[in-house]
């Protein structure tokens, strides 16, 4: 992880043969939402999406981790007002899902490492998503005393209702085979730069008007969803964050400590 100016690069960029690489560069807190990770990997894609040589985006990662969801010591470090900094993380991430679903390119998640919470919504979010034998896939909001409000607009329609319903309410977590089972990725793969290199292939086989369309086919329930509902979950994300129980969660899980409730 390097810095210019002070301020950490959290996600690199790198652009060849048509192919855009985003990758999530902060090991140090298992690539967290944190304000600087979402703003780095929104002004990433907007790149991406800005360069006519750019044809297809994967969205990568450094270390054991893809992204750990919500970055806790930020979330517990500020005022607790829910129209205040809490909002704001919040509808920022709704910004950045909603930027990876309408970008007229496809992204490719390439997973190898473990996957929490916000981190699903991210690779929900993507068009097409490879894991490996190191992804683990996890929803523990409900442990922390939240809920996946934002993230849900991009992994509901991925799951079916009963495996939606167990992964929410139970947080229990499950295999890169049996995500690939459930819908939510594409594949799961031994070799995962291997896999991700043959979608790519096939990918840029199409026209980048063929590809921009179809994608919109695609994602239009999505962004309907987000229309219609974006606002109202950043809310009530906000309002989770800034409550006693989930301060008293977050703060359980970061001291690794049982949270009152499991006592």
């Amino acid at each position: 992880m390097s810095e210019t100016n002070e301020t950490p690069v959290l996600v690199r960029y790198e652009a060849e043969d048509g192919v855009a690489t985003l990758t999530l560069d902060s090991p140090a807190n298992r690539n967290a939402l944190s304000s600087t990770l979402v703003a780095q990997l929104h002004d990433g894609l907007r790149r991406a999406a800005a360069d006519p040589g750019v044809r297809v985006v994967v969205l990568g990662h450094t270390g054991n981790t893809f992204c750990a969801g919500a970055d806790l010591s930020e979330a517990t470090s500020g005022p607790v007002d829910p129209e205040g900094p809490v909002a704001g993380r919040a509808r920022a991430l709704a910004g950045l899902l909603r930027a990876i679903v309408e970008l007229p390119k496809p992204v490719v998640a390439a997973v190898d490492g473990h996957v929490r919470a916000g981190g699903m919504g991210l690779v929900a979010a993507c068009d097409l998503a490879v894991a490996g034998e190191a992804a683990t896939f996890a929803l523990t909001e409900a442990r922390l005393g939240v809920a996946p409000s934002i993230i849900s607009l991009t992994v509901l329609p991925r799951l079916g209702s009963a495996a939606a319903s167990r992964l929410f309410l139970t947080g229990e977590k499950f295999d890169a085979g049996d995500a690939a089972e459930l819908g939510l990725i594409t594949a799961a793969a031994s070799d995962v730069p291997a896999a991700v290199a043959e979608l790519v292939g096939l990918l840029r086989q199409g026209s980048p008007q063929g590809l921009a369309e179809s994608k919109k086919l695609l994602t239009a329930p999505v962004l309907a969803a987000f229309d219609a509902r974006a606002d109202a979950l950043a809310s009530a994300s906000a309002r989770l964050f800034a409550s006693d129980e989930a301060r008293e969660g977050m703060t359980a899980f970061l001291q690794r400590r049982p949270p009152s409730w499991a006592e």
